[in-house]
């Protein structure tokens, strides 16, 4: 039986998570990683400290994976956390760089095939710190106080501002606890083939709706009607009576 794969995931305290590095070589691979080893009513597992800046949680993230795998650890590594995922060659959108991580989490979340997959490509929108969402409503909020400083008659624009802020902190509420909910989608299962084949034990009902082909049809309709005929020919012929013979 395959052991169960190594889980490096980022939680909402802001702290790298690994899991599952239930063995000794696995656990010193990830200490030689930089993750710090814990041990609690959750059994082992291995933490970054929240101190650690984002980028190298990234690069440590995905060195433990790298040096895991080489070793032959079957290691799944958050999205997040990869390098390889988040680094982009070009960005398609010219100087629009947010824009065009934003195309990269939608193309991720359409590719999501089950509701792991589907909740770690949320994550990045949803995530209370780092969340594109949370870092929309912060960029917004900033715009608002900002104008007032620069303006103080624009006002009213700036208003329009700490709104649109409002109104993403209102949709980010409305997602709140979503996750688990998330990790229970499920592709939509097809009904099986014997749902839609007649069983073999059941009669056949649908004998006069089977299609009939042309020729057969007008042999049908020519006999009906020939005999028909007949019918009405025998019906209405007069009886012969043979007349009385005169000298």
């Amino acid at each position: 039986m395959a052991a169960p794969p190594i889980t490096i995931s980022h939680e909402f305290s802001g702290s790298v998570v690994a899991q599952g590095a239930n063995d000794d070589l696995s656990a010193s691979l990830l200490k030689h990683a930089g993750f710090q080893q814990t041990e609690d009513w959750y059994g082992r597992r291995h933490r970054l400290p929240t101190t650690t800046p984002v980028t190298d949680k990234v690069v440590i993230a995905t060195h433990a994976a790298e040096m895991l795998r080489a070793a032959r650890y079957v290691v799944d590594l958050a999205p997040s956390l990869d390098t390889a995922w988040m680094s982009t060659p070009a960005h398609p959108l010219g100087p629009y760089a947010a824009g065009a991580e934003i195309l990269q989490i939608t193309e991720r979340i359409r590719a999501a095939e089950h509701g792991d997959d589907f909740q770690r490509a949320v994550d990045h929108l949803l995530h209370p710190e780092y969340g594109a969402l949370e870092c929309v409503r912060e960029a917004l909020e900033a715009a608002s106080t900002h104008i007032n400083d620069l303006d103080e008659e624009a006002y009213q624009l700036a208003d329009r501002f700490g709104f649109a802020a409002g109104l993403v902190s209102s949709a980010q509420s409305k997602l709140v606890g979503s996750e688990t909910e998330l990790r229970r989608v499920r592709p939509w299962q097809q009904p099986g083939i014997e749902t839609r084949t007649r069983s073999p034990h059941l009669p056949d009902s649908r004998g006069a709706a089977l299609p009939t082909s042309p020729s057969v049809a007008k042999a049908k309709v020519s006999s009906t009607l020939g005999a028909g005929t007949a019918d009405s020919n025998k019906a209405v012929r007069p009886s012969h009576v043979p007349e009385p013979r005169t000298r």
